[in-house]
């Protein structure tokens, strides 16, 4: 079995099959661009494929029964890919996608189609103190604001210098807790925050502490998914995995 991992529920899909399925080989890829994973158990696979056809390749050479696509919701190249790639080579696939942050009545949403979309956003409501939590790729777009102080939060150093002239690195790895940024948000005088749609436990502290604090957040909205079948937690994705492997 593979996991496309990168992700705690990969982390955690990985931990439950060595404690539940010992004898279930399962590869977890990483995509390699964290320098420090969190490692699961099993074999570790890490770097890319070389697209759906290296991916289809690799499934068939490694007699792969089951594929779990567990990367993040913006991984929509890799999901392309591994849709593509499991058809080819007759695998069946699942998409685990964690859900997204139910919105309350209290919050400032302002939801976006991509980075570029985001920074016009900003530019409107005239915020002057921005918290992004963006990877690097996403950055550049919002290089041309230049009266707005930003500090950017990442889990690692990028190699290259943030491409917005100014801005603050914050280094840290969640998971975080809604308490502690509000208090970071507070000191900071963050007037807006930037983010994307991307769901999940870890990082809810920070739309939590966003709407305690009723400030703006633009969210960049998730790409859609590949078809095919998908889920939204770990235990549906081990009922199809346990559902399959009767079949085989």
């Amino acid at each position: 079995m593979l996991i496309l991992g990168g992700t705690g529920e990969a982390l955690a899909l990985a931990r439950l099959l060595a404690q539940q399925r010992p004898c279930l080989a399962v590869t977890t890829s990483l995509a390699g661009v964290t320098g420090s994973p969190v490692t699961p158990p099993g074999r570790l696979r890490s770097g890319g494929f070389g697209g759906a056809e290296g991916l289809a390749a690799w499934l068939t050479d490694e007699r792969v029964d089951l594929l779990v696509d567990a990367t993040h919701p913006f991984a929509a190249t890799m999901a392309g890919h591994a849709a593509a790639a499991a058809a080819r080579a007759d695998v069946p696939r699942l998409k685990l996608v964690r859900p997204m942050w139910p919105r309350q009545e209290d919050d400032r949403w302002i939801m976006a189609e991509d980075a570029s979309a985001a920074a016009a956003v900003l530019a409107g409501l005239g915020a002057r103190r921005v918290f992004l939590t963006l990877g690097t790729r996403e950055l550049a777009a919002f290089g041309g604001l230049g009266d707005t102080a930003f500090t950017v939060r990442m889990i690692e150093a990028p190699a290259e210098p943030l491409p917005i002239a100014g801005a603050r690195l914050l280094l840290a790895r969640g998971p975080y807790d809604a308490a502690a940024e509000e208090v970071l948000m507070r000191e900071h005088g963050f007037d807006a925050l930037v983010t994307k749609a991307s769901g999940g436990a870890a990082t809810r502290g920070k739309i939590d502490a966003a709407r305690a604090l009723s400030l703006p957040v633009v969210m960049i909205a998730r790409p859609p998914l590949p078809p095919g079948e998908h889920v939204a937690d770990i235990d549906a994705a081990l009922a199809w995995i346990t559902a399959r492997l009767e079949r085989i």
